[in-house]
């Protein structure tokens, strides 16, 4: 198993044997539930969210965060994650507080 950057160079969860494809996190996008406000992040800060996991040494194949095994693409679009990297990760969770301006 290579290394990058310090880091193994595979999936957290899976094996080199599994990949999902870029066209598969397009389908999942499309569903109903990546459409509700309620939910999702605004068109600003997921394309912010996703600018800082584009720079992250932790990105693998452009899709996949080694750091915890989740699609960034996906869980950029929801408010309810956070980046997992230890010490407070490089973008945090939207709160319903944070949300309203309170």
């Amino acid at each position: 198993m290579e290394r990058h950057n310090g880091y193994r160079d595979e999936c957290k969860g899976c094996g080199s044997n599994y990949q999902v494809s870029s066209s598969d996190i397009d389908r999942m996008l499309a569903a109903p539930i990546f459409s509700r406000s309620d939910v999702c992040v605004s068109d600003d800060e997921y394309n912010a969210r996703l600018q800082v996991c584009r720079s992250c040494p932790r990105l693998l194949d452009g899709e996949t965060c080694s750091a915890c095994g989740c699609y960034v693409r996906v869980a950029a679009k929801l408010k309810s994650k956070s980046c997992p990297l230890p010490g407070g990760g490089l973008w945090p969770a939207v709160t319903s507080e944070a949300a309203s301006g309170k």
